[in-house]
C-alpha cells in the first residue's frame, strides 16, 4: 500500500525546490556598481531565472534597480536588456505599485546603500522613552542633583531624536510643460534647490510620448529635516522652476537601512 507522502520508491516526497525557490525571490537582494560591467554581469546572471527584481510583480525594488542603471544596458547583457525594457514600458503605461522584498544598491556615483526594506519598523524611540521612564527627576535631591538629572535627561532625549532621524531614498518624475521645454535647464532648475538634509543623485530622461521627456531623478532626504510634499509645492512648482516644470510625482519612498 502506498503511503501518502512517499513516491513509487518509497522515499519522501521533497518540496524543498518549491519552497527554496519562494524563498529565493522573496529576500532581499544586494547589488554593487549598476555602472559598470561587472555589476552589470552580476545583474544578468541573477536575472538569467527571475522576471523581477523580487517576488512575481513588479515592485518597488525593480523601480529602485531601473534608476540606478542610468543608462539602457547594452545588448550583450541579455536577461538585464529583457528586464529593462519591460519595466521602462510599465512606467510609460501603468506605472508599478507592488511593494517589494528589499533591494541594496551600492557603489557607483550616485546612489550610497540605496535599499528598499520589507519591514523596517525600528522601535528606538519607544526604547527611549522607556528609559526616560527609570530617571526619577523628583526624589529626595538636592538642587545640583536635579539639576545633573535633568541635563542627562535631556541628553538621552536629544540622542533618541538623531538615533531617530532616518534616511529615505526618493525617485521622482519631473514632467516638463511641453517638447519645447529646454530639459537641461530643467534639470539645472531642479538641482537648484538646496537644503539640509537634501541630497540630489542620479537623473535621466525618459521618453513618455510625443516627443516629450520626463526627468526621472533621485534624491536622498534626512526624513526629520526635509518633507518631499512640502520640497514639490514651495520649490519644484513655483517660481521660478514652474518655467520648466509643469509637475511632480513621487515614484518610489524608500527608506535607507543604516
Amino acid at each position: 500500500m502506498r503511503h501518502p507522502g512517499l513516491d513509487q520508491s518509497g522515499s519522501t516526497v521533497s518540496h524543498l525546490g518549491f519552497f527554496d525557490q519562494c524563498l529565493r525571490t522573496s529576500m532581499a537582494a544586494t547589488f554593487h556598481d549598476l555602472g559598470s560591467a561587472a555589476g552589470l554581469k552580476k545583474l544578468d546572471e541573477y536575472l538569467l531565472t527571475r522576471s523581477y527584481i523580487t517576488g512575481y510583480q513588479a515592485s518597488k525594488d525593480d523601480i529602485t534597480v531601473h534608476a540606478a542603471c542610468l543608462q539602457p544596458p547594452p545588448a550583450e547583457f541579455v536577461n538585464v536588456s529583457r528586464w529593462y525594457n519591460h519595466i521602462e514600458a510599465l512606467l510609460r503605461i501603468s506605472g508599478v505599485s507592488g511593494e517589494g522584498a528589499g533591494v541594496t544598491i551600492k557603489g557607483g556615483a550616485s546612489v550610497e546603500a540605496v535599499a528598499t526594506p520589507p519591514v523596517a519598523d525600528v522601535k528606538t524611540a519607544s526604547a527611549a522613552d522607556d528609559d526616560d521612564d527609570d530617571v526619577d527627576l523628583f526624589g529626595e535631591e538636592t538642587e545640583e542633583e536635579k539639576k545633573a538629572a535633568e541635563e542627562r535627561a535631556a541628553a538621552v532625549k536629544a540622542s533618541a531624536k538623531k538615533k531617530e532621524s532616518g534616511k529615505s531614498s526618493v525617485l521622482l518624475d519631473v514632467k516638463p510643460w511641453d517638447d519645447e521645454t529646454d530639459m537641461k535647464k530643467l534639470e539645472e532648475a531642479v538641482r537648484s534647490v538646496q537644503m539640509e538634509g537634501l541630497l540630489w543623485g542620479a537623473s535621466k530622461l525618459v521618453p513618455v510620448g510625443y516627443g516629450i521627456k520626463k526627468l526621472q531623478i533621485m534624491l536622498t532626504i534626512v526624513d526629520d529635516l526635509v518633507s518631499v510634499d512640502t520640497l514639490i509645492e514651495e520649490h519644484l512648482t513655483e517660481e521660478p522652476i514652474n518655467e520648466y516644470v509643469q509637475s511632480c510625482d513621487i515614484v518610489a519612498f524608500n527608506k535607507i537601512c543604516e
